[in-house]
């Protein structure tokens, strides 16, 4: 186990660092940010000046092995357009992204699973035909118009929500619920194609013949048995959910890394949109490695290369 844990960490690694100097160089060929940041009238002295501060007229490949080397001491390098750190700007916006990625999670776990594993024990009822419909509507609207349309139906018209912000719980429910959409439908289509064929399996008929309740079976050995591509798809759309949803937080004005991401983007903040795609990099790494250690905790038939 040791072993392989290493040998992920350093396969990790390798990927962070390819991401790092992809993003480096793409973020680069968008175009020069002293017009971004500069007033257009802002004469040619003053765009060279601004250029030899921030040190973007040197060459890209010393911009990179500075940059390299910043980050191994933690500096994420400074924002360019409020002159903060940029990792001190993503640690304030992170608690707002995690609070609406926990909750649009947990809400499409509860609602797709539960509908999934219904669908999967009946088939023919209401619930096979509620999974279809909504992995087909879930997958096929998009989020942002979901987004609208919730803000105009229960907070414009019946104002039962707020409109937008973060300002209690009442304004966490339109994001979450507009985040956890399209998860809702992949995790209903999963977890109701993989329920039934765990649910085919003779250990299912013998516990049946044995009396266990329908319940028990389903949700306690069968759903356990199928958790293995429903564990995998819970990972990677809490990774996408981390690194903050730029829609979705711009719809609602969620203050969160998602908004944060499209204000870098607007004004070509090189080192905030670094910043962010480091970190959202990392936490999908982060998770793809605890996912596979916990593939042996589901299910025990699963090893490891050096443990067979």
């Amino acid at each position: 186990m040791g072993r392989y844990i290493l040998a992920r960490l350093v396969q990790g690694l390798i990927a962070g660092l390819g991401v790092i100097v992809l993003v480096f160089f793409m973020v680069r060929i968008t175009g020069d940010p002293a017009n971004a940041m500069l007033p257009k009238e802002a004469s040619i002295e003053a765009r060279a000046a601004f250029r030899h501060q921030m040190g973007f007229d040197r060459p890209l490949t010393s911009q990179l092995v500075d940059y390299l080397i910043r980050i191994a001491q933690g500096d994420l390098g400074v924002s360019v357009r409020t002159r903060q750190p940029a990792i001190s700007l993503l640690l304030g916006r992170l608690p707002a992204t995690m609070e609406l990625a926990l909750a649009g999670l947990a809400l499409a776990v509860l609602v797709g699973v539960s509908i999934g594993v219904l669908a999967a024990a009946k088939p023919g009822s209401v619930w096979s035909g509620l999974s279809n419909l909504l992995g087909v509507v879930s997958l096929s609207t998009p989020s942002f118009w979901v987004g609208l349309l919730l803000i105009l139906l229960l907070s414009v018209k019946l104002h039962i929500f707020p409109v937008a912000g973060r300002s209690g719980l009442k304004s966490l429910v339109l994001p979450a619920v507009t985040m956890s959409l399209t998860c809702v439908g992949q995790l209903t289509r999963i977890t109701t194609a993989t329920m039934r064929d765990v649910l085919r399996q003779d250990y299912i008929l013998v516990a049946h013949a044995k009396g266990l309740r329908t319940k028990r079976v389903n949700f306690r050995h069968a759903l356990r048995n199928a958790a293995i591509p429903i564990v995998t798809l819970i990972g990677v759309n809490f990774g996408y959910m981390m690194g903050g949803s730029v829609v979705i937080e711009t719809v609602f004005s969620w203050p969160g890394v998602g908004w944060l991401t499209f204000q870098a983007i607007q004004s070509r903040d090189f080192a905030l949109i670094q910043a962010i795609t480091l970190f959202t990099s990392w936490v999908v790494l982060v998770l793809s490695l605890f996912i596979d250690l916990l593939y042996g905790v589901l299910d025990p038939r699963v090893s490891y290369g050096h443990d067979r």
